[in-house]
């Protein structure tokens, strides 16, 4: 399967702010809030006095918000990417709040957690994102990085790596800026509800219980089905007794 990357050039942004706007109108994003962003940092020696950093969902290969989620809606999908499930989101907001990156946020129009998800619902398999479409610097580049000759790969390859790691863990984060960047001192901390990290504790204990109930149920099944002679006198002798 695609393990699908997003690299970043940071040096080319021009802070046009097309990657937030592609973003918001491909997504239905709430003008007020944003899947991805570019951050402004104070450099002397820039023409315009300032530094742009474009930065979106980091998503990680050991994302906190993973494990803040109650209820599974919010995991870590097999081509890479960090996704919800919106029908099984109940809007906690516990992953909003475990992300160091402030990388997600609860949509008022739908009630549940949202992020940037490389435009998956666009039915195509590794399209570019919206915010990699219309960027004219050509600042974010998308694709396969299991694939040698998909260009991510060739740029991955060609520069050094830099990723913005939290200081108080190490979540893995698959968002690549080329060369260097600044900051990379932004993240918070990793707030990781308590109450809630307890209820995926308990919903992997349910889920367990109800496989072994499930397994119980289909033995008295099997049972039934292969021997119903045993099964009628078993019952019959605990009736004699009684």
């Amino acid at each position: 399967m695609a393990r699908y990357v997003m690299a970043i050039d940071a040096t080319r942004c021009v802070n046009c702010k097309a990657c937030i706007v592609a973003c918001q109108q491909r997504n239905g994003v709430p003008y007020s809030l944003t899947r991805n962003w570019v951050r402004e940092t104070p450099a002397p020696d820039s023409p315009t006095g300032l530094r742009y950093q474009p930065g979106a969902c980091m998503h990680c290969d050991k994302p906190s918000c993973v494990e803040a989620c109650p209820t599974g809606a919010t995991y870590k999908a097999g081509d890479g990417s960090v996704v919800v499930d919106h029908d099984r989101c109940i809007g906690c907001g516990g992953c909003v709040a475990a992300c160091p990156y402030n990388a997600r946020f609860l949509n008022p129009h739908t009630g549940t957690a949202d992020k940037c998800d490389y435009c998956r619902d666009a039915g195509v398999p590794g399209q570019p994102p919206a915010c990699v479409q219309v960027c004219p610097m050509n600042c974010r580049i998308f694709g396969n990085a299991d694939d040698p000759q998909d260009p991510v790969s060739a740029v991955l390859a060609a520069n050094v790596n830099v990723h913005v790691v939290p200081s108080s863990r190490d979540t893995r984060p698959t968002l690549t800026y080329l060369g260097a960047t600044t900051p990379t001192d932004w993240p918070g901390e990793v707030r990781m509800p308590e109450g809630l990290a307890a209820m995926a504790i308990v919903s992997k204990g349910v889920k367990w219980l109800g496989g072994l109930a499930l397994f119980g149920v289909a033995g008295v099944f099997v049972e039934h089905l292969f021997c119903p002679g045993l099964a009628e006198d078993t019952h019959g002798d605990k009736g004699e007794q009684a």
